[in-house]
């Protein structure tokens, strides 16, 4: 406790550097997106959404005309994003566990990201449209 108060400082800027690193990975991954940018993106902008939950999942309730490729397999299945280069990608996950990894290598290869906040659990807490089977 004495060197946080003789420190506080160094101890400032220590958790402000922190603070900027995560805010930093964070949008790395694609900028989040609530429930209303997500319909709206959809909707309006013509975006895509790409769910990356596990196939039981997928079936039990996915948004409409959502792309499914699981997590584990969205660096070797990549290619078949390719003609949605030109469309924002929204990544739908569980909770968020996973989104970040692949919004950033979705990133890397060029593709305009943006992230479901909360993930699919989030839009179906709140009621939201879900189509039920393989889509």
């Amino acid at each position: 406790m004495d060197f946080l108060s003789e420190q506080w400082l160094l101890v400032g800027l220590l958790v402000a550097l922190l603070y900027a690193f995560v805010l930093s990975e964070r949008y790395k991954s694609g900028v989040p997106a609530s429930l209303h940018e997500v319909t709206k993106l959809i909707n309006s902008d013509g975006a895509k959404v790409l769910d990356i939950r596990d196939r039981g999942e997928f079936t039990a309730g996915h948004i409409v005309d959502a792309v499914h490729i699981p997590h584990g397999e969205v660096t070797d299945r990549i290619a078949e994003l390719e003609p949605l280069k030109d469309k924002t990608i929204i990544v739908a996950d569980k909770m968020g566990q996973h989104g970040g990894p692949v919004g950033r290598l979705l990133k890397q290869k060029g593709f305009q990201v943006r992230r479901l906040q909360g993930g699919m659990s989030e839009w179906a807490n709140q009621n939201l449209p879900v189509v039920k089977g393989k889509g």
